[in-house]
């Protein structure tokens, strides 16, 4: 008699026919798992278990194996077509492409690694030594530490201040942060705050006492490297600074200040230097309230001989839903060593280039989340099967993939474009259009990027099923961190409100540099015939969007608060489609590009136009949504 026979036997034959009617694989049989007595004699159905282990893949166990393989991270460099022909179009230096695909080589055999310890090791608060004494120590991952002194070996803030490359090498630079970023367990936060540092410093003028901290930002040695905070925002928060900002600095004899006040949220609490506002006492106690009251200083963090730190406490650090792998604090400054770097009063508009920089390095990380997921998902499309074959041959599956993929190349030509007109102000090449495009386009960037990598890396997740949704595959963490995209250095709202503030600034010059230069990418395409219907989409989605602003301008301020999202939103959308359609006309595109830039503009170019007809601006609509919310 057979094994399978005994034990069909054994169990009865009646109540298995029931279960296997009908089924022509073998039953696959488990049972827990039992430790006999010693001495004791195994009964038949043991023996009859034992002679059949051989055929059972679960036997002898309390759970199968895992069969599903994991995506396997390749060189990013290399794996992005289009950041090759980006750059092969601008920037086509052998050394740039050599430098790129030896970092994207270190990133995904390496870097990669810590960032995943960074993420499972975050950083946590000592308050006292074991003898009772305040240290306030941040105690961080090693693999953290190996950052700092990785992000200066490669010149990840140098690059954008030796400008080897001219007017390229910001895009040069946030090539390689690009490419770093989804591996960088958020260290790319202290280096945006770090560039950022070195760019007002440069801008206000680079002498004492921050000559030497100049030096150490841009630093490629790593035992001279600094990362810089930037410790703006109070117990109040939020991007209002100017009636939210309560901490003081108090003039000292020899020209330097004592502050006192509360941050409430610094990012990179372990920096070695911050930038931060207050407001300055008068020799009577008192300060300027508002905006106009508001000075820039910097300050060190270092510690005295006793081991405190000098004029800080942390009062704790902060739970967050993502960015887990920084440390980031409420520190209370009670009489911080500081320097003043703006005039007194102009603390907020000198900040202004510092913001530039932030927001430019928000939407690099959006844009490379976005781009980390969809290489994830694509090399686990070869590998996982479901329902009799691979999940690269299913089509609605490579649909969904495609619109990520397009969602991501809009992105991150919207992010080198930024990148690019910076270059050239730098470099002292800007003209007046190009100013007035990064003046519009960096908030309006930030914004739609921002909420770009929310929707795609959410989307992503999907293309791994359940185990998109589990921790130690580390995918869940990617849409953690990229919820912050859309929060931090200005939420969606409050950008789109700067963008009404730079169009009423420049009395609409920004919107005429912007309608221009759309118009000449098109001209450039409008002999092209494969993106003839992506360049007819845009045209026309401009033609809506000017007629748009002529009718609100007459509307009043009130119109067009309401209407900011999404005139915002129409903003990044034209401009996208006209870059994807430039760069799908270049001589090396290649069909991948034009279809891109066609299926991009299949969407609705011109949200705020479709809004308006139907509308949503009207002077009612604020009192029914008010009314709606609060029923």
């Amino acid at each position: 008699m057979s094994v399978w026979s005994a034990l069909l036997n054994r169990h009865g034959v009646g109540s298995c026919c029931r279960l296997w009617c009908g089924v022509s694989r073998p039953l696959i049989h488990t049972r827990a798992v039992s430790v006999a007595e010693p001495g004791a004699r195994k009964s038949d159905e043991d023996q009859l278990w034992e002679a059949a282990a051989g055929h059972l893949p679960f036997s002898k166990a309390r759970i199968g194996s895992f069969f599903q393989e994991q995506p396997v991270l390749k060189n990013p460099f290399l794996e992005d077509a289009l950041l090759q022909g980006y750059l092969r179009r601008h920037l086509p230096q052998q050394a740039v492409f050599l430098d790129l695909s030896a970092f994207g080589e270190r990133v995904a055999k390496e870097v990669d690694t810590w960032g995943r310890e960074c993420e499972v090791n975050p950083p946590r608060l000592v308050h006292f030594d074991p003898w009772g004494r305040r240290v306030d120590h941040i105690v961080t991952s090693a693999a953290w530490k190996r950052m700092k002194d990785l992000s200066a070996q490669e010149g990840l803030v140098a690059i954008g201040y030796e400008r080897s490359f001219g007017e390229w090498s910001r895009v040069y630079q946030m090539s390689k942060l690009y490419l770093y970023s989804p591996s960088s367990g958020l260290y790319t936060c202290p280096l945006a705050m770090t560039d950022g540092a070195a760019k007002v410093i440069q801008s206000v003028g680079v002498s004492l006492p921050v000559e030497e901290a100049f030096s150490r930002l841009i630093s490629r040695q790593p035992e001279r490297f600094w990362t810089s905070g930037q410790w703006m925002t109070e117990r109040q928060g939020g991007s209002d600074v100017g009636s939210g900002t309560e901490t003081v600095a108090v003039p000292q004899t020899d020209g330097s200040y004592k502050l006192h006040g509360l941050k409430w949220f610094t990012s990179a609490t372990d920096a070695d230097m911050t930038l931060t506002l207050a407001r300055v006492q008068d020799g009577t106690g008192a300060t300027t309230a508002g905006s106009r009251g508001l000075s820039l200083f910097y300050a060190e963090v270092s510690r005295g001989e006793d081991g405190k730190l000098r004029g800080i406490e942390v009062q704790r650090l902060k739970d967050k839903l993502g960015t887990r792998q920084m440390p980031t604090a409420e520190l209370l400054l009670d009489g911080l060593p500081a320097y003043r770097l703006s005039e007194e009063g102009r603390g907020v508009a000198s900040i202004a280039n510092m913001l530039t920089i932030t927001r430019i390095h928000n939407s690099i990380s959006a844009a490379a989340a976005m781009r980390r997921i969809l290489q994830l998902a694509r090399d686990y499309a070869t590998r996982r099967t479901a329902f009799g074959k691979l999940l690269k041959d299913h089509p609605l599956h490579m649909q969904t993939l495609a619109r990520m993929e397009v969602e991501t190349r809009g992105a991150f030509l919207l992010v080198m474009e930024v990148c690019r007109l910076l270059g050239r102000e730098e470099n002292g090449l800007a003209s007046q259009l190009d100013t007035h495009l990064l003046r519009l386009l960096t908030p309006v960037v930030k914004l739609y990027t921002g909420k770009q990598a929310v929707a795609v890396v959410s989307e992503g997740l999907e293309s791994f099923g359940g185990q998109g949704y589990i921790e130690d595959t580390g995918l869940p963490g990617m849409l953690r961190d990229a919820q912050v995209l859309s929060i931090w250095e200005g939420t969606t709202n409050v950008l789109s409100l700067d963008v009404l503030r730079c169009v009423a600034r420049s009395s609409g010059m920004v919107l005429h540099a912007y309608f221009t230069h759309v118009q000449a990418l098109l001209a450039g395409a409008s002999n092209v015939s494969s993106v003839a219907p992506a360049v007819k989409a845009v045209d026309g989605a401009l033609s809506e969007l000017e007629a748009f602003v002529q009718m609100a301008a007459a509307r009043g301020p009130r119109y067009l608060e309401l209407a900011a999202r999404d005139l915002a939103y129409s903003l990044a959308r034209i401009y996208a489609g006209a870059l994807l359609i430039d760069h799908a006309c270049w001589k090396e595109a290649s069909t991948h590009d034009i279809h891109a830039a066609l299926k991009w503009c299949e969407q609705d170019l011109c949200l705020v136009a479709s809004k308006q007809q139907r509308g949503c601006y009207e002077s009612g609509t604020a009192a029914l949504d008010a009314a709606l919310v609060y029923e």
